[in-house]
């Protein structure tokens, strides 16, 4: 308003000054400034008077790239707004307001990048043509929106558009065998025959059988090494590549997923009860400077998921107990070929760890 003030304050000057020094023609652009700071404010003064903007919250949570539904209505009070705009932050640019009394807005918008967000409020700015006089009226406390990392299609690579589905799918990513042989032991009476190691039997001349892993040892292992050190982008996709796999696992017979500060591994079952709560994780973990500790026990299969290709990667993943090891990194390491692709990630198959080579 001191604007307005200053342009009545301008006009009253100069219709004084016209008196004073007998110049009529100055009493006309005196009088059309006091008439200006005196009628812009009230103008706009009747319009906020019961004004409003409301925003409908839409959902707490989404995932990257999912439209977001955003609602706003906006009004005037006694009269229309003589100018002036509807801001919302999350819009490119404001909408204008002048000569209406009400305004409904219904657009999608779109988060390109996983976490927190905190949504500022809407604000209905009403001020005249020439911005002597604005009011600001807001829609009220902002809105915090947790953007959960998107989850893709598990990919054969060189295979297009196949996708890895179903059972048998998960299966052939997870090395796949009912049961595995972890190492030797004297034969039990009553074993089958199948489990008999004849070359064993032959070095030592005393009965000797296979040792397997029970079944309920089966789940793969997702881990998410979250050491970020290249792209600025890596990490998320890092992040998308072990949230789908360990959902793709999941849906296929239940799958684990170790993160960044976790000793102990987060078992997804089929039904996927836990998996809302390790999606929010997802959400917002960030870099870490050590790479993740793999839990003791064998696991089927286990994926190592890095954010850095060129890391140093831990003595435990080559150690670890299991049939079949991928490592999983952002785009794709020269000269080796790719088991399978998901988020922009790729898929390598490792060796055999030394103890089930030995065994």
């Amino acid at each position: 308003m001191t604007r307005a003030f200053l342009a009545a304050l301008l006009g009253i000057s100069l219709c004084l000054t016209a008196a004073g020094v007998d110049a009529p023609s100055l009493f006309v652009p005196g009088l059309a400034l006091t008439v200006l700071g005196v009628a812009a404010p009230l103008w706009v003064v009747l319009a906020s008077m019961g004004a409003s903007v409301e925003r409908d919250e839409g959902p707490g949570t989404i995932q990257e790239e999912q439209p977001y539904p955003l609602r706003l209505r906006a009004k005037t009070g006694l009269l229309p707004a003589p100018g002036g705009e509807l801001r919302e932050p999350l819009l490119r640019a404001p909408i204008p307001m002048m000569g209406r009394r009400a305004r409904r807005v219904r657009v999608e918008v779109r988060f390109e990048r996983r976490g927190h967000r905190s949504l500022e409020p809407a604000e209905l700015i009403l001020r005249d043509p020439l911005g002597l006089a604005e009011r600001v009226v807001g829609s009220g406390p902002g809105h915090e929106v947790l953007v959960l990392p998107r989850i893709e299609p598990v990919l054969e690579a060189g295979g297009g558009e196949r996708r890895f589905t179903g059972a048998a799918s998960a299966a052939r990513l997870a090395g796949a065998a009912e049961s595995e042989i972890d190492g030797l032991k004297p034969h039990s009476e009553g074993a089958p025959a199948s489990r008999i190691h004849w070359p064993a039997v032959a070095r030592t001349g005393e009965m000797i059988e296979r040792r397997l892993v029970p079944e309920s040892d089966d789940r793969p292992l997702v881990v998410l090494d979250a050491r970020a050190s290249g792209r600025e982008d890596a990490l998320d996709m890092a992040v998308r590549a072990a949230g789908s796999l360990a959902l793709h696992l999941a849906r296929s017979g239940g799958a684990a997923l170790l993160l960044a500060g976790d000793r102990r591994a987060n078992e997804v079952d089929e039904d996927l009860r836990s998996w809302p709560a390790l999606h929010a994780r997802l959400a917002v973990i960030g870099p870490t400077a050590r790479a993740p500790s793999l839990p003791r026990g064998r696991r089927k299969a286990l994926f190592w998921v890095t954010a850095d290709a060129g890391a140093r990667r831990p003595a435990s993943l080559d150690r670890a107990a299991t049939t079949a090891r991928y490592l999983v990194v952002p785009g794709t390491l020269d000269g080796r070929a790719a088991r399978f692709t998901v988020a922009g990630c790729s898929g390598y198959e490792l060796g055999r760890s030394a103890r089930r080579m030995a065994a």
